[in-house]
């Protein structure tokens, strides 16, 4: 083999990694086997193109030969880009966290010859400091017990893999109901900066996960506490630093409690999720802010986030030129010769901008210091001259983009962004939607219902996680809902028959995250917990109920039945890590199944964009083309070739109305 593999890879974390005097091997049967023939431990190293502390890593330590060489010596040193295949993240960061380490990227983990784990870390500097060891003081040490201390190694390699396949006796504890998700509603708004917004305390994520089940909570018991808490949060991270104010798009985080200092990369799946909160936060509010945002963050998307043939692509970095967040930040001197003085006194008024800066020496736009709109003349200035920094921004060396297509995050932006396009009336935005969505079903698929977890350079690879599959049908069943195109309701049913037949469960019921034939992994994992992104499980969850709705199969609510069941015990346990299960299992009895017919403009469509709805079936179908819909749901519901509105929750469905003012009110009373 070649001294460095990654040079084969389509991964662009991979590929920032080739040139490196380590021997890399990427994850797969060669390296695993090449680990068994010379009978050295696995290093293992993962991260991901768009972190921080993973390039300080590489420059420090993967960079230089005299580490380079002490890790060829003593280890087979394998590369994993996280996102290409978080399925073998997930195990090695369950078994860090079971050693009792707090997470984050870079991992570094310490294999036997059969990549069981049985130590590890995160970011090891080259030389001693910030209380940690110097990273070949740490490699020594750990090849000596390796080779010394054998059993001991085995043991607890052993012990790990256990706990990972552990699911723990949880008899007598049941899923929360009604009263207690009530109780953890409020138990959450009050753990809410009421000033700032976001969970308590620093760094601050936007968690839509929580906010996601605070909104739900909001509308579905009336509680106002619950509203304001994720009212209070978007405004201030539309307005903070952690929103790119020039480009539009929102950074992974905050670093403070403010909302002012990003970590700068811009992750896909973010933006989606923040796009379909803030959404449904402007269906309640019509606060143009979030409008904006919106469509800021979906200008930015279309400018910045097309990768090859209309997918999505992954992130972009938050370093450029070594630094991270040289891209982004400012001093009052370069604003003043771009702008002139005037309008860059006024400008920085409003920006936070002043000669000593607010980051660093540096400026990190931000409206943080006066949260509303100014004047409409103001704010045509103010875009003006926020065109012009654009315009001078885009003349400095760019972050680094991964422009690989994960069908996951895909399926995140595909689900928001369609739903945004029908609540704003923006077919562009659609088109965009389903421009993705065919470019996963064409270049990311299977002929039998299989599909790819990544696509970079021509080349699909990388098995299919859960996620995949959830989040696709979700998709889907959001473009059948802005469309009525059965096809779309097709894919979905078709997408959950494959997660079922290789990802289910059969002894506990849930869903495994890899499929039953993905060979590389030392242990399939089955969890419902809220992580950056929503579980499979959470998501899948919600598919089901959605599809037993809408084509009368009961399977689909069995299987609904099961997954709950599967996770009611430790949703008891830790309901808080759960939120995105327990937001989801509020429509198992009767999730809300809304259809117009009509345009989109019609008066009817356009009452149902402005009542927020969430969970709600909203099948909108168009000039009355009810031919397409599934002859379950015809019959259910009785169309006519008028143009009216149908609801129903659960099995019971109102008499039809082409009445806009009954409408609404019938729409806020079923949401609740």
């Amino acid at each position: 083999m070649t001294q460095n593999s990654l040079q084969f890879e389509t991964s662009p974390y991979l590929l920032q990694h080739k040139d490196n005097p380590v021997h890399w091997w990427a994850w797969g049967p060669e390296a695993l086997a090449e680990a068994k023939r010379t009978g050295k431990p696995i290093l293992l190293s993962v991260g991901y193109a768009a972190c921080h502390w993973c390039h300080v890593m590489a420059h420090e330590s993967f960079e230089d030969a005299a580490t380079a060489e002490v890790m060829n010596g003593l280890y087979i040193n394998i590369k994993v880009d996280r996102e290409e295949r978080p399925d073998i993240d997930a195990i090695y960061m369950g078994a860090l966290h079971r050693l009792g380490e707090q997470g984050g990227w870079p991992l570094t983990m310490f294999l036997d010859c059969d990549a069981r784990p049985f130590w590890g870390g995160t970011y090891f500097p080259k030389d001693a400091r910030y209380g940690r060891p110097a990273f070949v003081t740490v490699l020594m040490r750990i090849a000596e017990t390796f080779q010394n201390q054998p059993e001991n190694v085995a043991n607890n390699a052993q012990r790990l893999v256990d706990s990972l396949r552990q699911e723990p006796d949880r008899s007598g504890l049941a899923m929360p109901g009604e009263k207690q998700i009530r109780d953890l509603v409020r138990r959450i708004a009050n753990a809410v900066d009421r000033e700032h917004g976001g969970l308590s305390g620093a760094p601050k994520f936007p968690q839509w996960n929580v906010f996601w089940l605070l909104w739900r909570g909001a509308i579905r018991f009336d509680d106002a506490a619950a509203k304001q808490a994720v009212l209070t949060t978007l405004t201030h991270i539309c307005q903070g630093g952690i929103y790119d104010h020039l480009g539009g798009g929102f950074s992974r985080y905050s670093v403070d409690d403010r909302w002012l200092v990003p970590h700068f990369e811009k992750m896909l799946y973010d933006n989606a999720l923040l796009i379909d909160l803030l959404t449904e936060a402007w269906r309640e509010t019509q606060d143009p802010l979030y409008a904006e945002r919106i469509a800021e963050t979906v200008d930015w998307l279309r400018r910045e986030m097309i990768a090859e043939g209309g997918g999505f692509a992954a992130s972009l970095d938050a370093d450029s030129e070594g630094e991270e967040g040289k891209f982004y930040v400012w001093g009052a001197a370069e604003i003043d010769a771009v702008l002139g003085t005037d309008d860059a006194a006024f400008f920085a008024a409003v920006y936070d901008v002043g000669p000593s800066g607010n980051f660093e020496g540096h400026t990190i736009l931000n409206r943080l210091g006066s949260l509303a709109a100014l004047s409409a003349e103001d704010e045509t200035r103010l875009a003006l001259l926020r065109a012009k920094l654009l315009t001078h921004r885009d003349n400095r060396v760019r972050p680094g983009w991964d422009d690989k297509v994960l069908a996951d995050w895909n399926g995140l932006m595909i689900a928001g962004l369609s739903r945004a396009a029908v609540v704003f009336g923006k077919p562009e935005w659609l088109a965009l939607a389903q421009r993705a969505f065919d470019f996963v079903v064409a270049q990311m698929s299977v002929g039998d219902g299989r599909l790819w977890h990544s696509y970079r350079s021509r080349q699909a690879k990388a098995p299919a996680t859960a996620s995949d599959y959830a989040n696709m049908t979700w998709a889907a069943i959001r473009l059948f809902e802005a469309t009525g195109q059965s096809g779309y309701l097709d894919l979905a049913q078709r997408w959950t028959a494959t997660l079922k037949k290789h990802h289910w469960d059969d002894k506990r019921g849930g869903y495994f995250t890899a499929a039953d034939d993905t060979r590389d992994v030392i242990v399939r994992l089955k969890t419902a917990s809220d992580d950056a992104v929503p579980s499979a499980n959470a998501i899948q969850l919600w598919n089901l109920m959605a599809l037993a709705a809408i084509t009368g199969d009961t399977a689909y609510d069995d299987d609904a039945r099961a997954v709950l069941a599967a996770f009611g015990p430790v949703v008891a346990e830790s309901p808080v890590g759960h939120c995105g299960l327990l937001a989801a299992s509020f429509d198992l009895d009767a999730i809300v199944q809304i259809v117009t017919t009509g345009s989109l403009g019609s008066e009817l469509a356009m009452k149902l964009n402005d009542v927020s709805m969430p969970g709600a079936l909203e099948v909108r179908a168009i000039a009355q083309a009810t031919a397409s819909l599934p002859a379950s749901l015809v019959v259910k519901l009785g169309f006519d070739d008028t143009s009216k509105a149908y609801i129903c929750r659960g099995p019971i469905c109102d008499a039809p109305t082409e009445d806009a003012v009954q409408f609404r009110q019938r729409l806020i009373e079923v949401r609740r």
